[in-house]
């Protein structure tokens, strides 16, 4: 607008999965730096405010900034300097996204909508540290402040409100829930790993989560079904001893790495008779399988392969895209709210400097009449004050809300400048003086400014 506010913008620049081999990841994560990656960033001039996220699935600088034409430029030198990275590798990998569209992917990725598996949950737990590292390093303020707690809640209210999260899209997870599936409550159940790798582990820690009761880990090498076992609060067998185990277990998961099968119909259908019959189910996760696959074939005996598993899996991230698609609407909705916050910066000058030459005016004509006003009694100059200022406040009522409504439309900057010229709001360098310390007393209570560079 003529008036000149240097509004501040939000800006985010970036990449992840989808745009960058983990090799460029890791360079632009500036991990190998001997200053802190946040540190380097909030020095630059152009950077206001500044966040920085780093996962291994992307690496995302947030900036608030007065210096739009500026920030790109200075951002990507800092990566191309510090990363050793090649310009043509960083120009066609980088995401760059403004205004609106920079808050709507930051709602999107704290609510897992923009993640590799959408709905998973780490993303937004990895937000959160890189938000309070900000706050430590004080390089938030009033801007990203509000902007990063906005979107931390509209994360939660997606959760809330879709079951964009409740479907098994993990090899370890389907297989706990298809055993919920089975036995309705996994409470009291007794479970078993054969095997101790990463994937059975995982599965494990389903099944306690789950209410699993009793847990046997049996293994190749004793010594670390010992060490497994101990940090999941169960007991540890050896290979050998898995037929006479079996006796007790409700849930078997098997994930070794042997050549073929290790557990044979025969030896299932020897322990059903000293299990009573009771209901035994199997999640063969290995490949090649470990389980031979007749043991079906036995009643009361479910055994479900990793093929079995992964269409489960596609059918829960086909019902999860269809939650994604309610979390995207409403993604919608809270960036035309936190966009509405952002137009409002440029009204909160305007009406405090017309407020301020409102107040002015009636402080003159006080002063002017000081004689009069010195003649009456306390309670009457109480009266008058009360009166002036009523007065003052009345006529300015409709122009603010004028100006406040105006903000959210279109043509904000043709309404505002109106505003200022109908009441002979004018200078430059003053109003932009006030609009800084306006951001200045509304950070007042939470200001986090930039480290100076020593």
């Amino acid at each position: 607008m003529p008036l000149g506010l240097n509004s501040p913008q939000i800006v985010l620049l970036g990449v992840n999965h989808n745009t960058a081999p983990v090799e460029v990841r890791e360079r632009l994560s500036l991990s190998g730096s001997n200053t802190p990656a946040l540190r380097l960033f909030a020095e630059l001039p152009s950077c206001e405010e500044v966040v920085f996220l780093s996962t291994c699935n992307r690496v995302e600088v947030l900036v608030s900034t007065n210096r739009l034409d500026e920030i790109r430029e200075s951002i990507t030198k800092l990566w191309l300097d510090r990363g050793k990275m090649d310009s043509n590798t960083l120009q066609g990998a980088l995401y760059e996204y403004h205004g609106t569209s920079a808050i709507r992917h930051l709602f999107r990725v704290a609510s897992s909508l923009d993640s590799m598996v959408v709905g998973e949950p780490q993303i937004l737990g990895q937000l959160k540290d890189a938000y309070r590292m900000a706050s430590e390093a004080k390089t938030a303020g009033l801007v990203l402040n509000r902007l990063l707690h906005k979107a931390f809640s509209v994360a939660k209210r997606i959760r809330t409100e879709t079951r964009i999260a409740s479907h098994a899209v993990s090899i370890s997870y389907a297989a706990v829930e298809l055993a919920k599936k089975i036995f309705g409550d996994l409470t009291g159940k007794n479970g078993m790993l054969i095997g101790a790798g990463e994937m059975a582990e995982l599965a494990a820690q389903h099944l306690i989560a789950g209410g699993a009761d009793k847990l046997v880990v049996a293994n190749r090498t004793l010594s670390r079904a010992v060490e497994l076992s101990r940090s999941l609060g169960g007991s540890a067998i050896s290979l050998e001893e898995v037929g006479d185990a079996l006796v007790d277990a409700d849930i078997v998961i098997s994930s070794t790495g042997a050549p073929g099968i290790i557990l044979s119909k025969d030896q299932v259908k020897r322990i059903m008779r000293p299990r009573r019959h009771r209901l035994l189910f199997f999640i063969d996760i290995a490949v090649p399988r470990d389980i031979d696959p007749k043991v079906n074939d036995i009643d009361n005996v479910y055994l479900y392969d990793i093929d079995d598993l992964k269409g489960v899996i596609e059918f829960n991230k086909a019902e999860r895209e269809k939650e994604a698609s309610k979390a995207d609407r409403m993604v919608e909705a809270e960036v035309i709210k936190f966009m509405a916050w952002m137009e409002s910066l440029n009204v909160v000058p305007v009406i405090q400097h017309l407020q301020e030459k409102a107040e002015a005016v009636r402080q003159k004509e006080i002063l002017r009449s000081h004689k009069v006003i010195e003649s009456l009694n306390d309670e009457q100059q109480k009266a008058m004050d009360v009166l002036t200022r009523s007065i003052v406040q009345k006529i300015l009522h409709d122009p603010i809300v004028y100006i406040k409504k105006g903000a959210q439309k279109k043509n904000s900057e043709m309404i505002l400048d109106a505003a200022c010229s109908l009441f002979g709001i004018d200078g430059l360098e003053d109003t932009q003086k006030l609009q800084d310390k306006c951001l200045s007393d509304a950070n007042q209570d939470k200001t986090i400014r930039k480290p100076s560079p020593n």
